[in-house]
């Protein structure tokens, strides 16, 4: 039967096509490709009618060992792996991994595997170039012959850096650009590449030596660059924006998406993320105009601008706390993401969140739904993506962490609820990412609110229209090896429902068929 949502919005537009529901969506790929070490499918793209996926790995034991996570109130850690960086580098596999999936064959084939350098520290082993791949762009620069896959990496604290790896088959990646990427800056990853009027734009998301203690999230050089041929090989960036725009409280342009032929650039601030425009027309650096601050007047509990799509006229802006939601360091959260439409004449709505005055007068959220769709664990909107007419948004949910942190450490409201429900049944029932769709921004409809009955399903991290269908993917760091409570005691055990995940959703997938067609090479 029709939900009567879509039952109203199909009356109002009869050519809106259904949107999908959750017997649609098949998995086409579980536990990381076989390995959950992939934990991550931290960018994906569709490619000469096929699929790539980009794979960070072994995320949770890489963060195990940081500074900023040290000091968690937990029993155990969620996940087994080294106790030091020295453990990190000689124990686990940490090449990135980039895999192609040929839908008519139901077919997932690894087409490329992360080479070993020499490391620049004093020991100078050989250590994995990069353990992520951030991003992904089909793209034609100037000297391309035609559209190439373009992937920006994520290097290990002891390469020489990050690159930017060009393939025009989609089997072998070259890179086509000195370490760091942009010529004579020590960056070591980067989370977005965005084409407009003919060029490419990026902007670090780390650098090197920025501080003297690893600080997530913060890029140490928060600059926009462009560049028209990034095939060249020259790393040949220029900038196009002043350092955070001029204001120091911008640690990182996590965002940038063309609309109403403006670019759009959204920060990571503290006091709340920022909205920037400009034309890029005539001689860089560029002039800039901010459109929103202070989090459109939340605050810090809309730290980060972490997805923008253009769906129906109008620039989407999802939200986000980093850490999962819960910035203890700053004390900010949990709480959940919002979800902002920006129109071209630089008025605003609050579709999802919370009521509040602003600058531009009482804001009530639209969709009548708080933030978060209503969960607080809902601590980002992640992904949007559009398809068949329906916006879809992925969230990050973080209820998983209720079975590994101490309830102490939540805020004193938050730690009432879980001593009343208990975090065992926070986790069955609400534990696992959200997908939801929309048709006009105002209603949504949920498809999973419990990551496709994978509560280790963290969050959905990618998502892309493709003539198949619409695929999602991942971030599912539980693997390969999860703690569980068994009889009082915390053990470590083989998780099969660790590592990334990629569905499929398409109407061609019928309600009477398994939702698991994982394809060959994929398990």
């Amino acid at each position: 039967m029709m939900d009567p949502h879509e039952k109203r919005l199909r009356a109002m537009d009869p050519a809106t096509k259904p949107g999908l529901s959750l017997n649609n969506f098949r998995r086409v790929c579980e536990n990381g490709f076989g390995d959950g070490h992939n934990s991550f499918a931290h960018s994906m793209a569709w490619f000469k009618d096929q699929l790539y996926i980009g794979t960070t790995r072994s995320n949770f034991q890489m963060i195990k060992i940081q500074t900023t996570f040290q000091n968690l109130p937990l029993p155990m850690w969620p996940v087994e792996g080294p106790d030091d960086a020295e453990g990190l580098y000689r124990e686990l596999d940490r090449h990135s991994q980039i895999w192609r999936y040929t839908p008519q064959e139901k077919q997932w084939d690894q087409v490329f595997r992360a080479p070993a350098v020499m490391g620049i520290h004093e020991a100078r082993d050989a250590v994995a170039r990069e353990t992520g791949y951030r991003a992904m762009l089909v793209y034609q620069g100037e000297s391309d012959p035609e559209e190439a896959l373009y992937v920006a990496t994520w290097a290990v604290s002891r390469s020489p850096g990050a690159l930017l790896l060009r393939s025009s088959d989609g089997e072998e990646y070259r890179p086509v650009s000195p370490w760091g990427i942009i010529s004579g800056l020590p960056v070591t990853a980067t989370r977005v590449l965005v084409p407009f009027k003919g060029k490419l734009f990026t902007s670090p998301t780390g650098t090197r030596g920025y501080d003297t203690k690893f600080m997530i999230n913060v890029s140490g050089n928060p600059i926009i660059y462009e560049n028209a041929d990034p095939g060249d090989g020259q790393g040949i960036w220029t900038q196009v924006c002043e350092p955070g725009f001029g204001e120091e409280g911008n640690k990182g342009i996590f965002m940038l998406c063309p609309f109403n032929d403006y670019l759009y650039a959204g920060t990571f601030n503290n006091e709340g993320f920022q909205v920037w425009k400009s034309r890029c027309e005539g001689k860089p650096p560029y002039q800039w105009t901010k459109v929103l601050e202070q989090g459109a007047s939340r605050g810090g509990l809309n730290q980060i601008v972490a997805t923008m799509k253009v769906f129906n006229g109008a620039l989407y802006i999802g939200s986000a706390i980093q850490n999962g939601g819960h910035d203890l360091s700053l004390n900010l959260g949990p709480a959940g993401s919002e979800l902002i439409r920006l129109h071209p004449d630089d008025s605003w709505d609050l579709l999802i969140g919370g009521t509040r005055d602003t600058p531009q007068g009482r804001k009530i959220p639209l969709a009548g739904i708080p933030a978060g769709f209503g969960n607080i664990f809902n601590g980002y909107f992640w992904s949007m993506e559009e398809h068949d007419g329906w916006l879809y948004l992925g969230t990050m949910d973080s209820t998983i962490w209720m079975r590994y942190l101490k309830v102490d450490s939540y805020p004193d409201d938050v730690r009432d609820i879980v001593k009343r429900v208990g975090p065992e049944s926070m986790v069955r029932s609400d534990g696992g990412c959200d997908l939801w769709r929309s048709a006009d921004g105002v209603n949504w409809l949920p498809i999973t609110k419990v990551g496709f009955d994978n509560h280790y399903n963290l969050g959905i991290r990618n998502m892309v229209s493709t003539p198949h269908g619409l695929f999602l993917a991942t971030a599912n760091p539980f693997g390969p090896r999860v703690a569980v409570e068994r009889d009082g005691e915390w053990v470590y055990t083989d998780n099969p429902r660790g590592g990334l995940e990629i569905w499929l959703g398409s109407h061609d997938h019928s309600a009477d068929v398994d939702r698991d067609e994982s394809a060959p090479g994929a398990v």
